[in-house]
C-alpha cells in the first residue's frame, strides 16, 4: 500500500489509510470498512469505522510481541 497515509480520529475511532485520488466509488466491504476507488478503480483509501473495537484483537497480539521483543518497531 504505497503512498497511503494512515490517519486516525480518535474522537470517532475512525481508521483512514488514504492516497491522493478523488473518489469515484465508495463501497461498504463490510460492516464497519469502506473502501474509496477512484474513477478507474484503484483503491485510494479504507475507512474502518469503530476501529479500536474491530483491531483490538491485532493490537494486543502487537503489543504481546513487543512486549517479548523490545528491539521491533511496529
Amino acid at each position: 500500500m504505497k503512498d497511503f497515509k494512515v490517519l486516525y480520529d480518535e474522537q470517532e475511532d475512525i481508521l483512514y489509510l488514504a492516497k491522493e485520488g478523488e473518489e469515484g466509488e465508495f463501497i461498504e466491504v463490510s460492516p464497519g470498512v469502506s473502501i474509496e476507488l477512484d474513477s478507474s478503480g484503484k483503491l485510494i483509501g479504507v475507512e474502518i469505522f469503530n476501529a479500536s473495537n474491530l483491531l483490538k484483537d491485532a493490537i494486543q497480539l502487537m503489543q504481546k510481541r513487543l512486549q517479548a521483543n523490545p528491539q521491533v518497531t511496529p
